[in-house]
């Protein structure tokens, strides 16, 4: 699809667009889980498995407050759903959101429990989703100009 610009998104502040400001947080979060659950299993020291229990919770907040930004976004133009990692991206980041939420559950139980092995599993998937849906997100602002200002 050609450049248009007319491919603005909806929830914007002064002319910003939300969803782009939000996502490095809960990406950020989620990849900093990862992390702490493999120095967990690695040191069985609790203190890791409660920076992945938090980092989750923080990760899971944020993630929720960029998704409605982003829905905002996706429903409120019809060119922006016409982009081809539209989809994806949408779809991929709903099934990473779901999965951190199941994990921050997970994550309430005692140590152990929480990180090995169910957690940390969860923790890799949720990555490997946001790298794929980061990469989508960014294909559609740098290359079909998505909330870009002309």
């Amino acid at each position: 699809m050609q450049q248009d610009a007319r491919v603005r998104t909806t929830a914007q502040i002064a002319g910003h667009p939300i969803h782009p400001m939000l996502v490095p947080i809960p990406i950020a979060c989620f990849i900093g889980a990862l992390l702490t659950d493999i120095a967990y299993v690695a040191s069985a020291e609790i203190m890791w498995a409660d920076f992945s229990a938090w980092l989750l919770v923080v990760g899971v907040i944020f993630g929720v407050v960029a998704a409605i930004a982003g829905l905002t976004d996706f429903l409120g133009n019809r060119l922006v759903r016409a982009q081809t990692p539209a989809w994806p991206h949408l779809i991929g980041n709903a099934v990473a959101l779901v999965l951190a939420i199941v994990n921050t559950l997970i994550h309430t139980r005692d140590a152990w429990t929480s990180v090995w092995p169910i957690g940390l599993v969860l923790s890799l998937l949720t990555v490997l989703i946001v790298l794929v849906t980061g990469w989508l997100g960014w294909v559609m602002v740098y290359r079909h100009g998505v909330g870009v200002a002309r």
